[in-house]
């Protein structure tokens, strides 16, 4: 199954604005929109799906063209100047910290379209005329949309300022943690976190313990179980809110295995998943099981949590790429302490 797309990366002249900016004495101050085209970032933005520019001008030219306008989402990580479209969108893609297959791409230009789609073919490529029908498109129209998949451009915007101020700071990761103000917090999930969880389980992938998404109602169904622990994972700062950025399931049945390890890509960085790894270890403690268990689908995606597990002590045999590998560790015997920063609610165990 093709993945979600998560950004929609824009072509500036005759495109997102009308005309060519080059050719135009106003354009700097005074840009014309497309017609239809804030109606269709807005839509974009409600559904979670943030938007860039990539544009082959000037680039005094053409970001004081972008901050000219009121657009109704931030246009992150714009890439300005004379260089292949498709370099512009890789950069894009790692400031954003999302897979290439998860952007598509609008240029009004043939030739733009068919670099990109050459250099990067897992990427869509559209036309303007394409963009509206393509709104229907089950790629663009994710089942769920939570208030955190609402506020995804403004998460990204945190996290650069988040980046900036981590960058000028003289101490550690705790220290910065600590002066962040950083708060995880991990508590027993409950209907109400169905719909976001099921957004989690679709969109995250280089944090993913599973090959395939659990559905809205597998979630209801752990979340009743008895012999099934499902968390959810909180995190704030003094830079904002991300809302529920992972969560995990364990099965306490016959063999205690951890079913479902995710976390959002937005969290990397910030010691998230070092503290899930830890929680678990203190739940398995209580739980007075042996070993822990996490069973993980090779993929090139998930190359991130698997590095993350075998650092916390996992090991697997080696499999073929999509197979399943069993992450085993000893279940610790000295007591886990979590980070003073991270709140285990009640419920949370």
């Amino acid at each position: 199954m093709a993945a979600p797309i998560k950004c929609v990366v824009w072509d500036l002249d005759r495109t997102l604005l009308e005309g060519v900016l080059l050719e135009s004495a106003d354009a700097r101050h005074s840009p014309t929109v497309r017609p239809g085209m804030a109606e269709v970032l807005s839509t974009l933005h409600e559904r979670g799906i943030v938007s860039s520019v990539a544009s082959r001008n000037p680039p005094e030219l053409a970001a004081s063209a972008v901050a000219a306008v009121d657009w109704p989402t931030p246009l992150l990580a714009p890439q300005f100047g004379w260089g292949a479209k498709s370099a512009s969108i890789r950069r894009i893609a790692d400031e954003l910290n999302i897979d290439v297959d998860a952007i598509a791409f609008v240029d009004d230009d043939p030739y733009e379209r068919a670099e990109v789609a050459s250099a990067l073919p897992d990427v869509m490529t559209l036309s303007p005329d394409d963009v509206v029908g393509a709104l229907t498109w089950p790629r663009l129209r994710p089942e769920t949309v939570t208030d955190e998949g609402r506020r995804r451009a403004e998460s990204y915007r945190d996290a650069r300022r988040r980046t900036e101020a981590a960058q000028d700071f003289a101490g550690s990761r705790e220290e910065f943690q600590s002066w962040a103000g950083t708060v995880l917090t991990i508590r027993s999930a409950t209907t109400d976190d169905v719909a976001r969880l099921a957004e989690l389980s679709v969109r995250t992938n280089q944090f993913n313990s599973r090959a395939s998404s659990l559905s809205a109602g597998s979630f209801e169904e752990r979340i009743a179980d008895d012999t099934t622990t499902v968390a959810c994972i909180g995190l704030s700062d003094r830079f904002g809110d991300d809302g529920t950025i992972g969560g995990v399931v364990i099965d306490r049945g016959a063999k205690w295995t951890v079913e479902l390890i995710m976390m959002s890509c937005r969290a990397m960085g910030r010691g998230v998943i070092e503290a899930m790894l830890a929680w678990i270890d203190r739940f398995a403690q209580q739980s007075n099981v042996d070993d822990i268990v996490v069973p993980l689908r090779v993929n090139d995606r998930n190359v991130p949590l698997r590095l993350s597990l075998v650092a916390a002590g996992y090991r697997a045999a080696t499999p073929e790429p999509g197979a399943e590998a069993l992450f085993r560790r000893p279940v610790p015997t000295e007591p886990v302490t979590l980070e003073t920063w991270v709140t285990v609610e009640s419920g949370g165990t």
